[in-house]
């Protein structure tokens, strides 16, 4: 395959915690080591980036574009109002008038950045891959003759059931509406592209159910893991410790179903649950710990760097995945490429992520959750079982290489085909 000149655009892309920056960082990465130019297009939170260095030591990318928005819902100060002085063009005001209204501005209006942007240099890309923000903008790309794709993880259109049905009354259900009202355009947008790309096949039925396309037009490419920095420990691990990554207080992510576990495991034994994530101090999350009455066995860490992580779930008995819904889940596959065995819900895409190697539950149980990692953790037999089967099934099938060699046959065949949207 000859080399092509990439523009990967990411709306946001939040290092260390979430799955579209882990996306970006190793796609990026891999697509440069196989001799691809790869320039990545995102707003904040930017990505980390890794060098790749040809055969003579001298790094060639990927390189960082940002495309900065008014960050709106920085970690430090969420839903801030900007000041005028920040205002550059009428995008920005888009952006805080669809904030103000209730609604989630960031896809339209980076993609309307990314258009602008890649139409002043309309003649330096082959092909444009977008990441999960399906703005309007992106159906312009073709008129100005650069081909497109898109990941989506998975349809937000699920995030926005889950929520809706845990809404606790009908002005909140109607605020979701209005702030989800995004995934309206992402739909259509689908529906106007010739290929997109998805994580598995749970993901790819959902598509074609909730965005109504075509599953033709659908490629399924399973993301990856690093297996030299994710692999088993060389320390024993820390008795009763379990650990779990949650990004987010959003019901779907089960963060609250897996605290009430916790609270029953806690009457009968010591445990020890570390989250890789950050509640707000007034969400839900954080009020179950206190309700619960399990501060002490409750421990929350962010901003691990990868030989960070690798260590943390090396140093678990047990990792969980509480999640109502997974389109794949990076979290599983990091802690099966560690062999620490794994807990997961049966929702979305997590069995076929992990198969035959970890223990399955009820989405939304905490008393079926709180059994299945009681059992595990009496019984070290089967822990190594499934840890080192774990091992096996990440080194035969989720490698960020293979992931972007499968990634960069896409984007030939578009390449091939030319604009189409």
């Amino acid at each position: 395959m000859n080399p092509l000149r990439i523009a990967l655009l990411s709306y946001r892309s939040k290092p260390h915690c979430g799955g579209q920056g882990v996306y970006i960082r190793h796609l990026s990465r891999e697509l440069a080591a196989l001799g691809h130019t790869v320039e990545v297009f995102s707003g904040q939170p930017y990505p980390d980036l890794d060098e790749v260095a040809d055969e003579s030591g001298c790094s060639r990318g990927p390189v960082l574009r940002p495309l900065p928005s008014l960050d709106l819902y920085r970690d430090d100060d969420p839903f801030r109002t900007p000041r005028l002085r920040e205002f550059r063009d009428a995008v920005d005001v888009l952006e805080v008038a669809t904030m103000w209204t209730g609604g989630f501005p960031e896809p339209l209006t980076f993609s309307l950045r990314a258009l602008q942007a890649l139409a002043a240099r309309r003649g330096d890309f082959d092909i444009v891959h977008d990441n999960q923000s399906l703005g309007y903008g992106l159906l312009r790309l073709g008129r100005i003759g650069l081909p497109l794709v898109a990941t989506v993880h998975h349809p937000i259109t699920v995030d926005r059931r889950h929520e809706i049905e845990a809404a606790p009354n009908l002005a909140r259900r109607a605020s979701l509406w209005r702030w989800y009202g995004f995934t309206r355009m992402q739909a259509r947008v689908a529906r106007r592209m010739q290929t997109l790309i998805t994580v598995s096949e749970s993901s790819a039925a959902d598509l074609v159910d909730d965005f109504r396309i075509r599953r033709d037009n659908v490629r399924v490419i399973p993301v990856g893991v690093d297996t030299d920095v994710f692999r088993p420990p060389t320390l024993p691990r820390v008795p009763g410790r379990i650990v779990a990554v949650s990004s987010s207080d959003s019901p779907m992510k089960g963060a609250t179903v897996l605290l009430e576990a916790v609270a029953k495991l806690q009457t009968e034994r010591d445990v020890e649950l570390v989250v890789v994530g950050r509640p707000k101090p007034d969400g839900p999350v954080a009020r179950a710990v206190d309700e619960l009455g399990i501060a002490d066995a409750v421990r929350f860490v962010t901003g691990l760097p990868d030989p960070a992580l690798a260590d943390l779930f090396g140093s678990a008995e047990v990792a969980v995945v509480p999640s109502l819904y997974e389109g794949f889940s990076i979290p599983a596959v990091e802690a099966m490429a560690c062999a620490t065995p794994l807990v997961a819900s049966r929702g979305g895409a997590l069995p076929e992520v992990v198969g035959d190697c970890g223990v399955l539950v009820e989405p939304g149980n905490p008393s079926d959750l709180a059994g299945a990692l009681a059992a595990l953790l009496d019984d070290p037999a089967r822990r190594d079982r499934l840890g080192a089967a774990g091992r096996r099934r990440v080194e035969d099938r989720f490698t960020w290489r293979a992931m972007a060699a499968a990634t960069a046959e896409v984007y030939a065949e578009s390449v091939r085909r030319g604009p189409t949207c």
